[in-house]
């Protein structure tokens, strides 16, 4: 039986990267390629502000080609819809008949994947939808997921949450009203470890810089340390 492919709206955090595993989990649907805006005049992926880099590693982690969006910046509403519909146009071309969202509960957002989608031919797929948050990011943290914090709202979170790990200690420490899997924009992560790669993407923290009213943690590829040779 052919199984249905699919390509992830692919963010480089932990929401996209579960929503990943999740379908992977489910059956029934193959994950083809992941699917990312990547601002051209700086390589880093749109928002999140992660290296192209550390995307290309991702991808390769995952096991799956990275379809990207080239963005102007700054880069209109217009401009975003027309590129990423000339992707999906090609997407559709290849057969891929559906494309997964790791949205939790804005329903705003999610209207508008559905729009933008609608007489395509490729159906959205929300397998997080509606799940608790607080109960969610647990399951994230326990099932093996590793992330980091590239980028603060300071509205919302405090300057010193940029660049810090996404585990137990940090939900712990994020202030009332502040969302556990930051779904209102009070964070951004980049996923470097957990089951839906099949190695974990070495990174090391740089500088964190204050841009456009959020701050930034900047990732860097770390090398991994070989193991010494045992002593004569």
């Amino acid at each position: 039986m052919t199984r249905s492919k699919a390509l992830v709206s692919w963010s480089s955090g932990k929401d996209s990267a579960w929503a990943l595993h999740a379908v992977r989990a489910q059956g029934g649907i193959e994950v083809v390629g992941i699917l990312t805006t990547v601002t051209a005049e700086f390589s880093r992926v749109a928002m999140h502000a992660v290296r192209e880099v550390l995307l290309d590693a991702q991808a390769t982690a995952l096991g799956v080609p990275c379809k990207k969006v080239r963005l102007p910046w700054p880069c209109s509403n217009e401009v975003y819809e027309r590129e990423m519909s000339e992707v999906l146009q090609s997407a559709k071309a290849d057969g891929v008949t559906h494309v997964v969202f790791g949205d939790l509960f804005l329903q705003d957002i999610r209207a508008y994947r559905e729009a933008k989608l609608a007489g395509t031919g490729i159906s959205p797929l929300f397998p997080l939808w509606q799940r608790d948050t607080r109960a969610l990011a647990r399951e994230m943290i326990d099932g093996g997921l590793r992330a980091t914090l590239t980028c603060v709202d300071p509205k919302k979170l405090g300057r010193g949450f940029a660049g810090r790990s996404f585990d137990r200690a940090l939900l712990g420490d994020l202030p009332g009203g502040v969302d556990p899997c930051g779904e209102n924009g009070e964070f951004h992560t980049f996923a470097s470890a957990g089951p839906m790669f099949e190695a974990p993407i070495p990174v090391v923290a740089g500088a964190v810089v204050e841009r456009d009213g959020f701050v930034f943690a900047d990732l860097l590829p770390s090398a991994v340390r070989q193991p010494s040779s045992p002593s004569a």
